[in-house]
């Protein structure tokens, strides 16, 4: 109904400025949860009280790819119905059953903003990261910031999850504390422990010497050092000698370096500069070689240990171990609590992997961004405390099918080792690029683009301005995209401020030479009553069609548990660990915004449960019934309503309402003003309950008309309808955070002709 009015499509703005916002695109792997659902509660109240001004608004929908957590799920859901990997499909056909997915729960997104939420987003510019002009502006960044010296291949340490056989952002990298217990990780249902520390002594060189270590048993082959600290004393006398590897054989240095602490364990610390970051800038600092012991796939294949290759790397770990016992070098074994890295896609335990990928250099641009971010910047923070953006460079590879191609293409030549690179906007533009540089003719080269996709945050970083036509539509006076760019507002949780929000900083910078928006909400994560993380494997995840629409146990709650591709451990807890029992009653979208917009947002934490959901579907009720009791009782007039401006109240009663009302709508538009939904509500909320509810209703009875038709309404009573009429979509409860309650009067079969779509489109005040 709304859509066919156009009410949320903006016209071509006369004015200089509009309002741009985009909405963050949630990922198509599902359906909305309640993060989405604060999000769009929060933007969707700022979008409508702006309309209200009298701004051409525009509030861009989308869905993102989601690269990773896409794939991941769809695998999944090849295993669980079909026994089916992606290798067994090929790429081509794989890559088709991840654009069914998309479509399916795609268009599960959308009808879930749309029907369930009534977000008042422009459906007309609808966008997706892997459409075809999305896809254009992608490629052209990935040229500019190369050309631009910002993006080079490079051999580094990367997070590698050997489940999905990809690198991996920092963001789907899950510390786990481990207390030395067994864990259960894909493919390796019995694995041993996973946090064993191995004490050894390394012979040296020179007969009856010794250095103790510790090790991690599995990656003990890609050893290439031991390292010391330059002061310790009790090395003072190894500083340049050399140890033998307990396997190979191999003379290994003794290397002093600042970076190694003493104090924790032996002191003497063992350098694989394949499997450690820090291990690696030690390595390169002291111009030793680099290996790398494990395989893609989480086999090992070491160098001169044939006895391992191919060996799970947590079965290998029990190998070495008696290895290392049967030699007479181990000195024990010791379980000790740490923190494991996990794959938060696959559950797999995370290992740091030596490979060739695309970076982009963050440091200038972070500069930039901290700048943006700091105190009198540009962009007004409405948020928690800040911390730096991290300024270390940026893996965009990631070894896998759905995704953005690398626009890279290499050369393939005949001799050994990795051939040139060139970047371009198409094949044809990188072999024109290579001919040029090697001097040959263009059709003489064999050219293969990167296998390798671009990571999901990259895309997304452009979709401030991608979404507006970047870079085709950049022309001046173009009213497609600078009417709206730079966005006005961005609101999104707090956890993505530096894996999207500072990413969008810095390339919109970057790419638009300005910021991408000048007011930033980042509101706090949805928890539990009890203050827990909402997961499946605690149950306590509240879907928000649950909550609209009502489920019942067994008919909504469990069958949708079976449905959806949880591991059969999430599935079994989820189950068993259900909040409600009892099923969850239908409370309504205007009920569980409201839930959700009267908490602070800038708060630490937002905790909703059903109950509060509950709370304001009672309230909305008593929204409904109370105007349904004052204009039932109007319906037999024959007068039909006056306009606010031909109606002066007399009565106290009306004239001190009035005034409530008035201070109720300035302190609504202060506190939207302030980005602070949660303090619009309560002025509302307030207003209603107190004023016109406890005081007012009380004594309208004794003004309605009764059953003798000289019993009128009086002028007042209209007075205060009309301007109540006026005003209530500006009090951020009944337009900006109800949206379907805040249609009363249009539904109103009396009132239908008595004002066009106030507070949607048509400006109020």
């Amino acid at each position: 109904w709304w859509e066919r009015g156009g009410v949320f499509s903006p016209p071509a703005p006369e004015q200089v400025r509009g309002e741009g916002l985009v909405l963050p695109p949630p990922n198509v792997t599902g359906s909305l949860h309640l993060g989405h659902a604060l999000t769009v509660s929060l933007q969707d109240a700022l979008v409508r009280w702006r309309r209200m001004q009298g701004w051409n608004v525009l509030w861009v929908p989308g869905t993102d790819h989601a690269g990773i957590a896409t794939q991941a799920i769809v695998e999944r859901w090849l295993w669980q119905q079909r026994r089916e990997r992606r290798q067994d499909l090929g790429r081509a056909e794989f890559l088709r059953e991840v654009w069914s997915w998309k479509e399916r729960h795609g268009q599960q997104i959308l009808q879930q903003l749309r029907a369930l939420l009534g977000a008042s987003l422009d459906w007309s510019r609808c966008a997706f990261t892997m459409d075809a002009g999305f896809s254009r502006a992608v490629t052209e960044a990935f040229v500019r910031l190369f050309e631009a010296g910002l993006i080079r291949r490079d051999q580094r340490a990367v997070t590698w999850s050997c489940a999905l056989r990809s690198a991996l952002a920092d963001i789907e990298v899950v510390p786990n504390v481990s207390p030395g217990c067994p864990l259960s990780v894909p493919w390796c249902p019995q694995c041993p422990l996973m946090s064993p520390a191995c004490p050894l002594s390394v012979p040296l060189v020179s007969p009856g010497l010794e250095v103790p270590v510790a090790t991690t048993p599995e990656t003990l082959f890609g050893d290439v050092a031991v390292a010391v600290h330059p002061q310790d004393p009790r090395y003072l006398h190894l500083q340049g000698r050399q140890v033998r590897h307990p396997f190979t054989g191999a003379l290994l240095p003794v290397v002093s370096d600042p970076s190694v602490q003493p104090q924790l364990g032996t002191g003497a610390v063992k350098v694989t500069p394949g499997h450690s970051p820090q291990d690696l800038a030690l390595a390169r600092a002291h111009a030793l070689p680099l290996l790398s012991v494990i395989a893609d796939d989480g086999t090992l294949c070491p160098p001169g240990g044939g006895w391992l290759q191919g060996v799970p790397r947590f079965e290998a770990r029990a190998q070495v171990v008696a290895a290392l016992a049967q030699r007479g070098l181990l000195r024990g074994v010791t379980d000790h609590a740490m923190t494991l890295p996990l794959c938060s896609r696959s559950g797999d335990v995370v290992e740091f992997l030596l490979k060739r990928q695309w970076f982009l250099t963050c440091g200038d641009m972070a500069r930039e961004a901290l700048q943006v971010l700091g105190v009198g910047s540009q962009v007004r923070w409405a948020c928690p405390q800040l911390s730096p953006p991290p300024r270390r460079d940026w893996c965009l590879s990631r070894q896998l099918w759905w995704g953005h191609r690398v626009p890279a293409y290499q050369v393939r030549e005949q001799q050994e080792g990795e051939g040139p690179w060139f970047v371009g906007r198409s094949e044809a533009e990188a072999r024109a690029a290579a001919a040029g540089a090697l001097g040959c003719p263009a059709l003489e080269l064999h050219l293969e683009q990167d296998p390798d996709v671009l990571d999901t945050w990259f895309s997304s970083a452009l979709f401030p301005f991608a979404t507006l036509g970047w870079p085709e539509q950049v022309r001046p006076q173009n009213r497609r995209f600078w009417p709206f760019y730079p966005n006005s507002v961005l609101v999104t949780g707090s956890d993505l401020l530096f894996f999207w929000v500072a990413r969008m900083v810095m390339l919109g910078q970057q790419l638009t030479g300005q910021l991408p928006f000048t007011q930033v909400l980042l509101h706090s994560l949805v928890r539990d009553p009890q203050g827990r993380k909402m997961s499946k494997s605690l149950g306590n995840v509240i879907d928000p069609r649950d909550v609209i629409g009502g489920a019942t146990l067994q008919v909504g709650l469990q069958e949708k548990l079976q449905t959806r591709t949880l591991d059969p451990q999430e599935l079994r807890a989820a189950q068993e660990g259900r909040q409600f029992p009892q099923g969850i009653p239908e409370c309504g979208a205007d009920a569980l915004r409201l839930a959700l917009s009267a908490h602070n947002a800038h708060g630490p934490e937002i905790r909703v449960g059903v109950a509060s959901v509950l709370t304001q579907r009672r309230f909305c009720n008593k929204v409904w019934n109370a105007l349904g009791l004052v204009l039932g009782a109007l319906q037999g007039l024959g007068d039909p309503p006056r306009p606010p401006e031909e109606v002066v109240p007399v009565a106290p009663l009306d004239r001190w309402l009035l005034a409530r009302l008035a201070g109720a709508v300035a302190e609504c538009s202060r506190r939207l003003e302030a980005l602070e939904v949660h303090g619009a509500v309560a002025a509302v909320q307030n207003f209603w309950l107190r004023s016109f509810c406890d005081v007012y209703l009380q004594k309208l009875p004794q003004k309605l008309p009764r059953k003798h038709p000289e019993n009128r309404i009086s002028a007042p009573i209209w007075g205060f309808l009309s301007q109540f009429q006026d005003f209530c979509p500006d009090l951020g409860i009944f337009v900006p955070i109800s949206g379907f309650l805040s249609q009363f009067w249009d539904f109103w079969p009396r009132f239908q002709d008595f004002s066009p779509h106030f507070g949607i489109s048509a400006p109020i005040l």
